[in-house]
């Protein structure tokens, strides 16, 4: 018997990577929802997912400008916040497992060692805010549900960190790169890998998934840099975050324990491992 799976927004970065994950199981009747059919800024959109009757419910949408949600967090908050509350309303109103994705953001930013499932949330900006609403809609809703923390997502596709420096790698000379905040790189294929195992594995509640080590932003723009053999051509210089000023301040330390998740479905794979992996495989640039 095959289980009917819901992806929505199978168009991202994560999404993407779990369409490809599903598409060849034959143990899964895959249906995929992309906006503007499904609309976390719309309940009525949400009708949808009752007409369909999955089993479970993969949501990818999301509101990722983290920048952008400065000056809209209304949107932000949402799409992040609300939409995620009406999606678990409805996946419990059919009895379907959600599956939901949170960010290390949720958390202060300024501890020591790395942040366990139960720590406090203290959103900063209003992205970090969107989503810690989301999380407590989700777990308010009642809905059966396994909810993934993670952080700095990559993959050999869309617009994220490792791309854009490969990208800027091939034409410049010197890049700056911020070395005060320190976090863990997430490969969106192990992450929904992971995030599979532990649903198949019957895990709900709250899990943490990233690569395994950390370090910052410099020392994983140097190694893109290394890995592509450009290091000769270009020079990657380690900056604080007061020289690049954005709109939301990063948090300095954002490691996320896994201790919970490594106790299920064992050790993760060590970040240099999977960058590498990617690199290989990285879509025209």
């Amino acid at each position: 018997m095959t289980a009917r799976v819901l992806l929505v927004s199978p168009d991202g970065m994560l999404g993407r990577a779990f369409e490809s994950e599903l598409s060849g199981d034959a143990a899964v009747e895959l249906h995929c929802l992309r906006y503007p059919a499904i609309d976390l800024t719309r309940p009525d959109t949400l009708e949808a997912i009752t007409l369909l009757e999955p089993r479970v419910v993969i949501n990818c949408a999301a509101y990722t400008d983290v920048d952008g949600a400065e000056s809209n967090e209304a949107l932000a908050t949402s799409i992040n916040g609300d939409g995620v509350g009406a999606l678990a309303a409805r996946c419990r109103s059919i009895g379907a497992t959600l599956v939901h994705f949170g960010t290390d953001y949720v958390f202060d930013g300024h501890g020591s060692s790395p942040y366990p499932i139960d720590a406090p949330v203290a959103p900063a900006g209003a992205y970090a805010r969107s989503k810690a609403r989301g999380e407590v809609l989700l777990g308010e809703s009642g809905v059966d549900h396994l909810y993934v923390r993670t952080s700095w997502l990559y993959a050999p596709w869309a617009k994220n960190f490792v791309r854009t420096i490969a990208r800027h790698a091939k034409t410049r000379a010197e890049l700056k790169v911020v070395d005060d905040q320190r976090g863990r790189p997430t490969s969106s294929e192990h992450l929904a890998r992971t995030a599979l195992a532990l649903l198949e594995g019957g895990a709900r509640g709250t899990f943490h998934v990233t690569d395994g080590g950390e370090c910052t932003w410099f020392e994983l723009a140097r190694f893109v840099v290394a890995e592509l053999g450009l290091a000769d051509r270009c020079t990657v210089l380690p900056c604080t975050s007061a020289e690049y000023p954005t709109p939301t301040k990063r948090p300095p330390y954002s490691v996320l324990d896994l201790s919970k998740t490594e106790a299920r479905v064992g050790p993760m794979p060590d970040w240099r491992t999977q960058v590498r992996d990617v690199l290989g495989r990285l879509e025209p640039l």
